[in-house]
């Protein structure tokens, strides 16, 4: 496949991880902009939100960006009509298959290893509540 055509499933896969990650990224950005103050605040702050209906809303959201961004992503080539679908069922099933799988993959490494390794960094609470612990 050619990157050109691939440049926006990336971007949609990247933006689909950074939405679904926003119960912890605010904490992480406050603490690097208000410094050591903020640590408190920041970490009961992201424990509110990953620990309520906030986080499962964030997932619905970045689901509902990957189903529309293939929508338009598929629309924009051709694909538009269920007859287009079906003639096309392979290609559209592997590149739906291959975005959804890169999301959730793209999403685990940032959120909880990239976001986490930089909030025990800047002095965030989260070690012992790392995967690896």
């Amino acid at each position: 496949m050619d990157p050109e055509q691939t440049r926006p499933l990336t971007r949609l896969v990247a933006l689909s991880a950074i939405t679904a990650s926003l119960c912890c990224l605010p904490s992480v950005v406050w603490v690097m902009l208000a410094g050591s103050s903020a640590i408190v605040a920041a970490d009961q702050l992201s424990n509110d939100l990953y620990y309520s209906w906030v986080r499962f809303a964030l997932y619905l959201v970045s689901l509902s960006m990957l189903s529309y961004g293939l929508v338009v992503y598929f629309r924009n080539r051709g694909v538009c009509t269920l007859d287009d679908v079906k003639r096309e069922k392979r290609r559209v099933v592997n590149t739906t298959l291959a975005v959804f799988t890169a999301a959730i993959l793209t999403y685990l490494i940032w959120n909880f290893v990239i976001l986490e390794i930089v909030g025990i960094a800047i002095g965030l609470p989260w070690e012992d509540s790392a995967f690896w612990n």
